[in-house]
This record gives structure tokens, C-alpha cells and sequence, in this order.
């Protein structure tokens, strides 16, 4: 989406002359911005710590036996047996292992909970653009990622999700 609106703008400003350009009523709206400072994407953000906080616990703990593991094998080294070593190091890789898994996990999770939300509220997010659009009169709206430099009073980034907010 982001990328059509990047392309749209790009287009539309390398077809026109300057002083038609001139005459338009442009704003610059940071699209990322204006969904994650919504009240939806906050509450989002509250429930995903709430529902993935024991996994990340247990990614934690994981990762704090493999540094313990880490240290007494580099403090211990010249006192244990080649055998309690191999042990070790069997024991530090299969924490590894463990980890990854547990990291893929709950990244997959976050990603397909953020992917749900960003589904729900892409049709407010819309409406809201479409209705400062009409209510403003802009004749285009540019993706603040594509804009170098924009005074503030163009950026309608706080209106969006004033208004994103308002809708529910």
C-alpha cells in the first residue's frame, strides 16, 4: 500500500510542471507513524506483552542458562575433563537450539497478531485519510518516507490519528 502511494506521488510529481505543482494543495502523512500511535495499535501492543510475556520469560531464562553455561566453561576450562567439557558444550548447543526455536516462535506469533491488526484497522485508517482529504481539499497526499524535508503544518500525521482514534 505504502509502496503504490510512493510510486502514485512519484508519478504525478515528475508528470506536472512547477507551476501547476505550485497551485496544488499537498500534505505529507507518516502512514507507520499514524498506525502505531493509535489507540488501537497501543492497546495491541499492551495484549501482545500480556499474552506472549511467558514466552519471552522463557527466552529469557533460556538465554540466561546459556550464559551461565558460557561462563563456567570459560571460568572452569582448565579444571574439568575433556568429557565434562564435551558435556558442556553439548549442553550450550542444545540451549542454542532451543532458543532459536523459541525466538522463531514468538516472532511468528507477534507477526501474525500485528498482521490481524494492521487488517482490522486498515479500513478506519482509510476512511480517516480519505475523509482529511475531502475536508482539506488536498490534491495530494505524499508518504513522509519519500519526502526529504515538509513544514510542519503539512504533515496531517496528527490529524490521521486524531481522527483514527476518534473511529471505533
Amino acid at each position: 500500500m505504502r509502496n503504490m502511494f510512493k510510486a502514485i506521488a512519484v508519478v504525478a510529481l515528475v508528470g506536472m510542471t512547477f507551476p501547476a505543482a505550485a497551485q496544488m494543495k499537498i500534505a505529507v502523512l507518516n502512514y507507520e507513524r499514524a498506525v502505531m500511535e493509535s489507540d488501537a495499535a497501543q492497546r495491541h501492543s499492551a495484549e501482545m506483552e500480556q499474552r506472549l510475556g511467558s514466552q519471552v520469560q522463557r527466552l529469557q531464562n533460556i538465554e540466561r542458562e546459556m550464559r551461565r553455561l558460557q561462563e563456567r566453561g570459560q571460568n572452569e576450562r582448565e579444571r574439568l575433563e575433556q568429557d565434562e567439557l564435551e558435556k558442556l558444550e553439548l549442553e550450550f548447543r542444545q540451549r542454542a537450539r532451543e532458543r532459536e526455536q523459541q525466538a522463531q516462535q514468538l516472532q511468528e506469533a507477534k507477526q501474525a497478531a500485528d498482521r490481524q491488526m494492521l487488517e482490522q484497522l486498515q479500513p478506519r485508517l482509510n476512511a480517516a485519510i480519505e475523509a482529511i482529504i475531502e475536508s482539506n481539499d488536498y490534491d495530494l497526499i505524499l508518504d513522509a518516507s519519500a519526502v526529504v524535508h515538509v513544514k510542519p503544518e503539512r504533515d496531517i500525521t496528527n490529524q490521521v490519528i486524531e481522527r483514527l482514534n476518534r473511529s471505533r
